[in-house]
């Protein structure tokens, strides 16, 4: 088998679309999930903790004073960026919680499946046969 006709096998398989597809549904929700954190938490904490911008928050480490981190950045300062790292554990918490509630919920599903009862095997050709000619048996001796 060819080189080309394995990669053609492999690409079409069921599972590599399902991964191609998580993956871009994934690079979405992440975008998503960062405008959550960015826009919507962090403002509110940052307003109740003082009106503090917590992507502005860094730890200037050349020394010199910088107004805001965009400023630093600018310059080339080296920064500790510890508010955009605060943003992205949130950001990391939330989707950890979301994939967690959709592993719960197939989770629940396979133990639904696997608790239902299984169906009585259907007999054989061979077993419906015998059932036959013993029924018969059984008639011509009445």
């Amino acid at each position: 088998m060819g080189l080309v006709q394995e990669f053609k096998e492999f690409a079409v398989k069921g599972n590599v679309v399902d991964l191609a597809v998580g993956v871009v549904i994934g690079a979405a929700f992440g975008k998503i999930v960062t405008s959550l954190v960015e826009d919507v938490i962090m403002p509110p904490i940052g307003l109740v903790l003082g009106k503090v911008d917590f992507s502005n928050l860094f730890i200037n480490l050349s020394g010199k004073e910088y107004a805001s981190l965009a400023d630093a950045k600018k310059a080339g300062a080296a920064t500790l960026n510890y508010g955009l790292f605060l943003n992205n554990v949130i950001g990391f918490v939330i989707v950890a919680f979301a994939i967690f509630i959709v592993v719960k919920a197939i989770n629940r599903l396979r133990r639904a499946e696997a608790a239902k009862p299984a169906e009585p095997a259907k007999p054989s050709a061979q077993e419906v046969l015998l059932t036959e000619i013993r029924d018969a048996i059984k008639g011509q001796k009445s």
